[in-house]
């Protein structure tokens, strides 16, 4: 009964969104790198914070991480709205992770070098989560994959947080899907939900590898840690800032240059991912097998047929 009434919730949250939205102008405009051709609502992925006060009002042991992600969140959200420098993102998402981090204790568990190397791997996926939410569809129907998952090995493998933390953001998704998983979408995530879900995930996956000791739940997120990688590779070699928006990624390449249909490729993004996930989870010893084999496919469809669609590039 509780989930019902949180899904009502939910559906009744995002019209009122959108008003609030239409009032301010919180909107997406198309430009020269964008994937869309018409102003769309913008922020929808604000559903998330609403998901994450249930969860800390339900969970409030919690609190420390859900701190942390409403900061990352409202900062996201100001972002949308008003531009914000790269500091002033990096200064909030620094403060966020780090609650994460000491709700964790990793001040304690790992050295000053370990702890930078995480604050770049855990920043670093934040970003790239925010990079490829391009398209309409990927970030929901990618994040539900992930959060479905993750919810399957909790209720049935290795019960690692309370399951309404993944049901909540769960819910969301689908709400969130409703509105944004059409081929002319009502509102997308903005920064606000790419960013947002981003955090939980990773909290979700920092909880669940702490408690295993176990680094191969980190391929939860292969497909879009092999395309944002790579990516980001390739715009080094073309001497870009790799901090400026852009439109080099596989699956913007797929719908600007080859005009598929965004919903086919958020499909066959969290399809993919589906797979892995399924193989990890029959298959979670040996860890550099499981990125060899999650991954060298992936890889070699982006070398192989990227430079493919570099050629249809519109300059």
């Amino acid at each position: 009964m509780f989930y019902i009434i949180v899904i009502v919730l939910f559906f009744a949250v995002m019209p009122l969104y959108f008003r609030i939205a239409e009032r301010y102008h919180i909107v997406d405009r198309p430009n020269q790198r964008s994937s869309h051709t018409q102003l769309t609502i913008r922020g929808g992925g604000i559903i998330f914070l609403f998901a994450a006060l249930i969860a800390w009002i339900r969970l409030p042991e919690l609190w420390l991480p859900l701190l942390g992600l409403f900061i990352i969140g409202i900062i996201s959200f100001l972002d949308d709205r008003i531009t914000l420098s790269n500091k002033v993102r990096i200064f909030f998402h620094l403060v966020a992770v780090s609650l994460l981090f000491y709700h964790f204790s990793l001040f304690t568990i790992f050295p000053l070098y370990g702890l930078i190397l995480i604050y770049i791997i855990v920043i670093g996926v934040i970003n790239a989560y925010n990079f490829m939410d391009g398209i309409n569809g990927i970030t929901g129907a990618y994040s539900l994959v992930v959060l479905g998952g993750l919810q399957y090995v909790n209720l049935q493998q290795n019960a690692f947080i309370d399951a309404g933390m993944i049901w909540l953001p769960i819910m969301a998704c689908l709400v969130f899907l409703f509105f944004n998983f059409r081929k002319k979408a009502r509102c997308f995530a903005g920064d606000v939900g790419s960013v947002s879900i981003a955090f939980w995930i990773i909290m979700l996956l920092m909880q669940l590898i702490l408690l295993t000791h176990n680094w191969v739940y980190i391929l939860f997120l292969a497909v879009y840690g092999v395309d944002s990688i790579f990516t980001i590779i390739h715009r080094l070699l073309l001497k870009q800032n790799i901090f400026e928006a852009h439109n080099l990624h596989f699956y913007q390449l797929l719908v600007n240059e080859r005009n598929m249909p965004h919903l086919f490729i958020s499909s066959l993004y969290a399809f993919f991912q589906l797979l892995i996930i399924i193989f990890i989870i029959k298959n979670t010893d040996r860890l550099w097998l499981n990125i060899l084999v999650c991954c060298l496919p992936l890889v070699f469809i982006y070398l192989i047929f990227k430079p493919r669609l570099m050629k249809f590039k519109r300059l």
